[in-house]
């Protein structure tokens, strides 16, 4: 790793720095997703593979813990759709169990906050999990607690697209276009599923949603709530970016902002480039969220090979475009508010943090910049497991001292 981070760092002794501090500070990443047959011989999480995260990769880039990720697209809001998705939730959830199962000295499953800590102290890799848009769950709150059940520490209300709970911030699969705010917010329903995420002691995650979800439910809730993988519009001014009042209502609640590694969140693409993957995706037919949901293991590898090419040709964010916004984020509200989120496996990788395995490239930006082990440690896990301890403790449960 050392050399990695010497090609970031100015000197042999910041680089060396920046490795032992990375070594040392327990290093967790709020969104990690999976294809729908992770854990399967097609998709071994024990092979160093073409996924951005498998367990080689975890311990090549130091990056001790993570939430994979149970996301389903929106869908449409019928029986047929509910149950359709709710059937795609549980294969993902059974997959996530599944890589436990099969490399139990490698990885293991994360109940709580003191889990991580004690898996991670044994070491070994945490394993958590985090549900990606709640239309899975159906038009009733019931399912919330299966999943919970299943293992789930949070969950987001919305993805791309308004639904039965709340208004996303963009259109269906138009990440640049704003949604068209169906509800003005929650619904009934949503302000129902936030109360009963409180009572079990579930996270709330606010990542693509409105502007108004977003403010209601950090006001509705009675714990802290998270954003697991957002930026900032403070820095890059887009519909799916936390904006500065939001951050600050947020961090006025205790709650924590995970700023993600995701390209097109981070800085305004070249003209060019955007002309060129809209080329690119009519070329592959990749056109609507049904083709995005039906795509084949073919185009996926097709489209992301071309799209490495746009990269090189056009450029792409980079960890220091990612720093900016972790160095936003702590102005605004202070160190205690923030975190780090990849977006492994659903979009997330930019210029120095292109898989796990270069993890440890982060903190050495980090260190650049001048951020000490104490403030770092809190970037990469503290301040999401100090907010993850108080929503059990809100609802109630017994929360270990950490």
């Amino acid at each position: 790793m050392v050399g990695v981070v010497l090609a970031l760092l100015a000197t042999p002794a910041l680089a060396d720095e920046a490795a032992d501090i990375h070594a040392r500070v327990l290093t967790l990443d709020t969104h990690i997703d999976i294809p729908a047959d992770y854990a399967t011989p097609k998709h071994d999480p024990g092979v160093r593979g073409d996924m951005q995260v498998d367990l080689p990769k975890l311990a090549e880039g130091k990056l001790d813990a993570g939430f994979f990720i149970v996301y389903v697209g929106q869908g449409p809001e019928t029986p047929e759709g509910y149950a359709d998705a709710y059937r795609q939730a549980i294969g993902k959830f059974d997959a996530i169990h599944r890589q436990a199962g099969q490399y139990p000295g490698k990885v293991e499953m994360a109940w709580s906050p003191a889990d991580v800590e004690r898996i991670v102290a044994s070491g070994k890799i945490a394993s958590c999990i985090g549900v990606e848009n709640l239309y899975p769950a159906g038009p009733d709150t019931s399912k919330i607690e299966e999943f919970y059940r299943r293992g789930a520490r949070y969950m987001s209300l919305t993805h791309s697209g308004d639904n039965h709970l709340a208004d996303s911030a963009n259109l269906l699969g138009q990440l640049d276009q704003p949604s068209q705010e169906t509800h003005r917010g929650l619904t009934e329903m949503g302000f129902a599923a936030i109360a009963e995420m409180n009572r079990l002691g579930v996270m709330i995650d606010v990542s693509h949603s409105s502007e108004a979800t977003t403010l209601q439910a950090i006001e509705a809730s009675t714990a802290p709530v998270i954003a697991s993988h957002s930026a900032l519009r403070g820095v890059y001014d887009i519909p799916r970016n936390l904006s500065d009042e939001a951050l600050k209502a947020l961090a006025a609640r205790g709650g924590v902002v995970q700023v993600v590694a995701f390209d097109s969140y981070l800085r305004p693409p070249a003209p060019e480039k955007v002309a060129a993957t809209k080329a690119l995706r009519e070329e592959l037919g990749l056109t609507s969220a049904a083709a995005w949901k039906a795509i084949t293991d073919e185009q996926r590898k097709t489209y992301m090979a071309r799209l490495k090419q746009l990269h090189a040709r056009y450029g792409r964010a980079t960890v220091s475009d990612l720093a900016d916004h972790i160095d936003h984020a702590v102005t605004l509200v202070g160190i205690d508010h923030v975190g780090i989120a990849s977006d492994f496996g659903g979009g997330g990788g930019i210029g120095g943090w292109e898989d796990a395995s270069e993890t440890g490239n982060v903190t050495a930006e980090l260190v650049r910049r001048g951020y000490g082990e104490a403030d770092i440690a809190k970037l990469w896990s503290g301040n999401l497991l100090r907010v993850w301890r108080a929503v059990e403790s809100a609802a109630g449960l017994q929360v270990a001292a950490p």
